[in-house]
């Protein structure tokens, strides 16, 4: 199978290094940096250039870019794209994504179905992309009532055959609602979190929990800003709720309401005991 991969940053040079590791396909990249290029050719990660031709060969056309870039690329791209390939975008909101590129999909006869792997790093870039970055992970999809059975089945086997531990079916509006809690708002928490003076002066006195609430607040400011933007109505829901939880703690504390405060704590380790996971 042929696979174009537009974006070699951290997710589509994962996704190249992933497919020349663990298959026998042949992968096509393409990426506005050059240096990203050139290290993706002499490291093997890609066979070849993501040329008009090369596109137009494509079984498969991976999307590694943000939200509105891709939108933009699809558009520019669609003449070129097999009626026979399947397009997938991996961007981290899909309203936006999905209701921008279905109709250019019906339009020009192509397959097309939002995607978004569950899987990431503190650090961006093709330098810190991995082989290895999807083993276990899932990998959500946004099927409608247009997509065929057997192109589920053709992902399956190839999002399974990269390390994936398995598919995960949603529709764009549960996707984008859920990744606000689970993704979104643990970003701009870290990212707040980080801000209080005293963690200039933390050496010597953080462990664990400081490097657990910090990783993410190494996040490449203009994406995420996209990102948040595209989901603005329900992480703005969902950081109200958070600030309405966290002004009970100081109301609490304030207060010197013991009973309040360990009610409170109570309250959380449960919650997190009955939600089970990670």
């Amino acid at each position: 199978m042929n696979v174009g991969i537009v974006g070699l940053g951290l997710i589509g040079g994962s996704m190249a290094k992933s497919i020349k590791t663990r298959t026998g396909h042949t992968v096509f990249g393409a990426d506005l940096d050059a240096e990203t290029m050139t290290l993706a050719r002499m490291c093997g990660a890609i066979d070849g250039v993501l040329t008009e031709d090369a596109l137009s060969r494509c079984d498969l056309i991976l999307i590694a870019i943000r939200p509105g870039a891709a939108v933009e690329w699809v558009r520019s791209h669609a003449p070129q794209i097999a009626k026979s390939a399947i397009v997938v975008d991996l961007c981290g909101v899909k309203r936006v994504v999905v209701e921008s590129i279905t109709p250019l999909a019906e339009q020009y006869g192509f397959a097309y179905i939002g995607g978004h792997p569950m899987a990431g790093r503190e650090r961006g870039g093709f330098t810190a992309s991995s082989e290895d970055l999807y083993v276990g992970a899932s990998m959500i999809l946004t099927p409608d009532k247009r997509t065929d059975m057997r192109l589920l089945e053709t992902l399956q086997a190839f999002f399974l055959d990269l390390g994936f531990a398995g598919l995960t079916f949603s529709q764009p509006e549960e996707h984008d609602r859920i990744i606000a809690f689970t993704s979104q708002l643990a970003h701009i928490v870290s990212s707040a979190y980080v801000k209080s003076p005293e963690a200039q002066r933390r050496r010597g006195f953080s462990a664990g929990s400081f490097q657990d609430m910090t990783r993410v607040a190494r996040l490449d400011e203009d994406m995420w800003t996209e990102l948040f933007l595209d989901d603005s109505d329900y992480l703005v829901k969902e950081l109200n709720i958070l600030i309405g939880h966290l002004t009970d703690y100081a109301q609490a504390l304030e207060d010197r309401d013991a009973e309040r405060v360990r009610a409170l704590l109570k309250e959380g380790r449960e919650l997190k005991a009955s939600a089970g996971g990670n």
